[in-house]
């Protein structure tokens, strides 16, 4: 079986974890009020921004789920019982 190859977004990803912090850090430091509006940016005691980014961070993930196992695996739920504890 063939190894796949890490891509340069995986590869670096601490790197760009900490350039994002680096980056965040900066805007609140330089746009003083810029946290102030994104706090505002909450429905039902929920912030909209981090709700987006954490969807954005997800979506890829969903995309890639079989659903057809899934249905299988009501057909042989051994497996199910097994990791179920």
């Amino acid at each position: 079986m063939e190894e796949e190859k890490l891509g340069v977004f995986e590869k670096f990803l601490s790197i760009w974890v900490a350039l994002c912090i680096l980056v965040g850090i900066a805007i609140g430091k330089t746009f003083h009020s810029f946290p102030d509006l994104l706090s505002k940016l909450e429905y039902a005691h929920v912030s909209l921004s981090v709700a987006i980014l954490i969807w954005l961070m997800i979506y890829p993930m969903m995309v890639k789920v079989d659903f057809a196992s899934i249905v299988n695996a009501t057909k042989k739920p051994k497996g199910l019982l097994v990791t179920g504890n």
